[in-house]
């Protein structure tokens, strides 16, 4: 296999285990008997691990080295993974889960460096095609966890079997994607780390990204239990609205090079927010299963290039940096994942998950609004993507 597919492979392999997790998160829930608003708080973790360790991430990643960092990362996250379903409590739940984002973010960097660099290396663009494929193994997990759950197979049973299949071959994966990296000095630094506020494009392009990945964290943490209250979903059916959604977005992703030919970024980016919108819709109203998971795959369409589209604008606006510019957008994109937890928790304990879910509504609204900032880029070519998938 060239390396390009071993690249690939290594997109497709990450997520796996991060599938598997969310149908199961119901199960969770009920082990330990959390209210909606308790699972809201403990589900934090996950996003503050990944924020924090963002601050160390690429000193690592300098330090070690793409390679080796994912060298190291992967055997830990698959490791982390496994520890939400020891949690005994709210609390022990919280911080298994911020281990797991912690060591996700510093594995994904590597992921994200490499892929750059065997853009500018290779002169051949791979983001997209990886993201898509990221988001393939995704689902992939989501339906291996569907099925674990309806079998009833232990939870935690399932993420060491993960580990047992996947690990060897990530592994060798990751030694097939050599790469020289340049070395970090190449950063001008005058010592001066002042702080500067971000250009009003980019702040705009930030917002737009908000309300997608806001979009992308609710359903991950929340889809299996809105068809398990609302529609009276097994465990194993319930996850499966999850399958929907990734699938969506998987197969948008890897069409989405097509389809910028075809169309302009503003008017693609604000049609698939309408799209997303409309299928938040078809979930609120659906009377019964089958309907709500056709309206999360139409939201996972919505949102599918929200974070490729706006990487590309990012690193086009003014700004100190490219890369300084991705970091924020990074950082606020993330931001989108903590946020939309929470406040989807907190709505539905005081009305019900149904009514909680559509506080993705106005955000989504929102970035449709804000699609006028990504602007065409001047080519065809899209600049290197980093710092997320």
């Amino acid at each position: 296999m060239s390396m390009r597919n071993w690249l690939f492979f290594v997109f497709f392999s990450q997520p796996v285990a991060l599938g598997a997790w969310l149908p199961r998160i119901p199960e969770v829930q009920e082990k330990l008997a959390l209210s909606p608003a308790e699972l809201a708080i403990a589900l934090i973790g996950a996003p503050i691990g990944t924020l924090s360790s963002l601050l160390v991430a690429g000193r690592i990643g300098d330090w070690l080295g793409a390679q080796k960092t994912m060298l190291i990362f992967y055997p830990l996250f698959f490791l982390a993974m496994t520890l939400p379903f020891l949690a005994n409590s709210q609390l022990t739940l919280m911080l298994s889960l911020a281990v797991m984002g912690s060591t996700l973010s510093i594995l994904e960097l590597g992921m994200n460096v490499s892929a750059d660099l065997y853009e500018k290396q290779r002169k051949k663009l791979v983001m997209s095609r990886a993201h898509g494929l990221w988001s393939l193994g995704l689902m992939t997990g989501t339906i291996v966890g569907s099925a674990s759950a309806a079998v009833r197979f232990d939870p935690f049973l399932m993420e060491v079997a993960i580990f047992a299949v996947l690990i060897l071959p990530s592994l060798y994966a990751v030694k097939q994607v050599n790469l020289d990296q340049p070395a970090p000095a190449a950063t001008a630094n005058t010592g001066k780390t002042r702080f500067t506020m971000p250009h009003i494009l980019l702040l705009g392009i930030c917002l737009f990204t908000f309300g997608t990945t806001l979009t992308e964290g609710a359903v991950a943490d929340w889809a299996a239990i809105f068809m398990r209250d609302i529609h009276g979903a097994s465990h194993g059916f319930a996850g499966l609205s999850l399958t929907f959604f990734t699938m969506s977005v998987a197969l948008t992703r890897l069409t989405g090079d097509k389809l910028r030919e075809h169309f302009s970024t503003t008017d693609l980016a604000r049609t698939l927010a309408i799209i997303g919108v409309m299928g938040l819709g078809v979930i609120y109203i659906a009377p019964n299963a089958i309907i709500a998971m056709l309206g999360f795959a139409m939201l996972g369409s919505g949102v599918a290039l929200g974070f490729p589209l706006a990487v590309t604008a990012a690193a086009n606006a003014p700004g100190k940096s490219s890369a300084s510019n991705v970091a924020v957008l990074s950082f606020l994109a993330l931001t989108g994942f903590l946020v939309g937890p929470i406040s989807i928790g907190f709505v539905a304990e005081v009305t019900n998950i149904k009514i909680g879910l559509m506080v993705i509504t106005p955000m989504l609204a929102v970035s449709a609004v804000l699609a006028s900032t990504l602007k065409p880029s001047s080519s065809h070519t899209e600049t290197s993507e980093s710092q997320t998938t």
